[in-house]
């Protein structure tokens, strides 16, 4: 057994990153992604290099079957290019589905080195630019997860309730790109992953199992993309939900911009078409992503941290945490200018953040 679970590690470097963004955390969640730069340079004091030049990796594209595999083997090229020309080797994508297409790309290109050339062919071609295979390939949930003891004793909280004591229950929720298309590419292989327990361990919550715990949040790209077929996509959510709801979380935690998004906003919908809610006192579940939690942990303000962009209110899950936040400041632009209120939601008080 001990055996088994050693080949469901892997390296995760400690420094010298080549950090690349994500398109649509960009639009979900876009201060995750400042947060883990904020918290790798300036809490950690680790180097991270990103270029504005790279681009997305068009996975949603791969997997709806628009891109063919020698454009998406070429755009990888790229990205890898300007990782080179950088000078490092750690290549640490912010999404999971490019996590998983850099994770395709790799194992195609070992498997049949003849893809690896005519990747170099394309990209030449292409660009006249040249590219070295990473030496370590880590997602950015990977990375915090690394750090995750380091976080822990620069922690100004902990994940626990400041009434009662008790550690907050945290839901962890795995992307499917992750581990389930190379379960040896994630911590813990794709049945027992631990990238997002082990960070709610380590910051004193408690994680909470429950029947659904590897179902899929439901987004499956086509699922969503084709407006007939949205109906599977929150039916996946819903069943997720009732089957969390009796173990009372007190927050989600996703490592996929794609699960976050729909865990989060599902909750919303799901209110208004039935009128119910999975958390206490007719509120949401917080979503969160591994960024936002981490940065609570470290003493960042909520809002800084963008969590007014989610739909579930996250009030709540700051209150127990004993989190100092100014109300007034929930819906300020960065030069201080009132940027608008969303509409409250027609049904229950949770779901204050329609956007």
């Amino acid at each position: 057994m001990r055996i088994a679970w050693k080949e469901y590690q892997k390296d995760i470097a400690d420094d010298n990153y080549f950090y690349a963004r994500s398109c649509i955390r960009q639009n979900f969640f876009p201060g995750s992604e400042a947060a883990f730069l904020n918290i790798l340079r300036q809490d950690l004091g680790r180097d991270v290099c990103e270029d504005p030049r790279h681009t997305s990796c068009t996975g949603i594209g791969y997997h709806s079957d628009i891109v063919p595999l020698e454009t998406i083997m070429t755009v990888v090229a790229r990205q890898f290019s300007l990782m080179t020309e950088a000078g490092y080797e750690n290549f640490v994508p912010s999404c999971i589905t490019s996590f998983g297409i850099y994770s395709e790309a790799l194992e195609l290109w070992h498997d049949f080195p003849e893809l690896e050339e005519k990747a170099h062919e394309y990209l030449y071609k292409a660009t006249g630019r040249e590219f070295k295979k990473p030496k370590n390939l880590a997602h950015t949930s990977d990375v915090i997860y690394h750090h995750r003891e380091e976080i822990a004793a620069k922690a100004k909280r902990k994940l626990v309730n400041v009434e009662t004591g008790r550690p907050l229950r945290g839901v962890e929720h795995i992307g499917c790109h992750y581990a389930k298309i190379f379960p040896k590419a994630g911590v813990g292989g794709s049945e027992f992953p631990y990238v997002l327990a082990g960070m709610i361990e380590a910051w004193g919550g408690e994680v909470v199992d429950y029947p659904e715990r590897r179902h899929c949040c439901g987004f499956g790209f086509r699922n969503y993309l084709v407006m007939a077929n949205r109906g599977y996509s929150i039916a996946n959510s819903k069943q997720k939900f009732e089957s969390m709801a009796p173990y009372k979380p007190d927050f989600i935690v996703a490592n996929c911009p794609g699960c976050a998004m729909f865990l989060d906003k599902w909750q919303y919908a799901i209110s208004e078409m039935e009128g119910t809610f999975y958390g206490s006192d007719r509120q949401g579940i917080p979503v969160l992503t591994y960024e936002e939690l981490a940065g609570l942990v470290l003493g960042y303000d909520p809002w800084d941290l963008g969590m007014q962009m989610h739909q579930v209110a996250v009030e709540p899950l700051l209150d127990k945490l004993g989190v100092e936040y100014d109300p007034s400041a929930k819906y300020l632009g960065k030069d201080g200018k009132y940027i608008g209120k969303p509409e409250e939601c027609a049904i229950g008080s949770y779901t204050k953040n329609i956007l």
